[in-house]
């Protein structure tokens, strides 16, 4: 139960550093932010995700992400059950960590407002937003496939190299998506904040699961052991 409470807590987190950092700096969908906001967005969601992998790594693996779980499943890192209570104890912990952002930004006035929410930016189709989800998801998921096999890993150093990559994805597609590859990232917000959020959310579960399975093919190809070369 711990490792379950554990994801739970660092979704939670996530969502409440990464969303809130959004929120307070005004990258939105609604007011083209500069690009300072974008970039204070992506390090405050990387940042979150380097903090609690050293926090909570050595016990459930921080996964965080329902798009990971997925792609842990797939190339035999985790069991069917507990993929599937890791993958509920994000979306609770999504959700938590919307609540406490909405509970913070609806009492505080016209100053700051909104949960952080995915959606399609202004000018993006939904198939160019869930093409950029897919794509963006599976190089995200390989990087944490990649860095953290026992055998090829990166050992202690996973954590900063998957918060780094994070960091890198959000930078180029906050501008198409506000960047989700992460389902429990975009379920939380998005039931808060309603309207296009909630509509286009089957966008960033769809987008992110397919790029886990991608990611998870690609990683059973180049990281096999096996010699498949004569």
């Amino acid at each position: 139960m711990k490792k379950y409470l554990a994801e739970m807590v660092g979704t939670m987190v996530l969502v409440l550093m990464g969303c809130g950092a959004a929120v307070s700096l005004g990258c939105t969908s609604d007011d083209p932010a500069l690009a300072s906001t974008v970039v204070g967005t992506a390090m405050a969601f990387g940042l979150a995700v380097v903090a609690m992998a050293y926090t909570i790594g050595n016990i459930s693996g921080c996964h965080i992400n329902p798009a990971i779980t997925l792609g842990c499943l797939i190339t035999g890192r985790i069991g069917g059950k507990d993929a599937a209570m890791y993958m509920l104890f994000q979306t609770i912990g999504g959700i938590l960590g919307a609540a406490i952002l909405y509970l913070c930004t609806s009492t505080s006035g016209e100053a700051i407002v909104g949960t952080g929410a995915n959606a399609c930016q202004s000018g993006v189709s939904v198939m160019g937003g869930l093409v950029a989800e897919i794509v963006f998801t599976m190089i995200f998921v390989l990087v944490v496939l990649g860095t953290t096999d026992s055998k090829k890993g990166a050992g202690a150093w996973a954590g900063l190299a998957i918060g780094l990559s994070l960091v890198l994805v959000h930078l180029v597609c906050i501008r198409y998506t506000g960047t989700s590859v992460n389902p429990a990232r975009s379920i939380g917000p998005a039931l808060f904040q309603g309207g296009a959020a909630l509509e286009q959310l089957w966008i960033f579960i769809v987008g992110p699961f397919v790029g886990a399975v991608l990611a998870a093919g690609i990683w059973k190809v180049i990281g096999c052991d096996c010699k498949c070369e004569k």
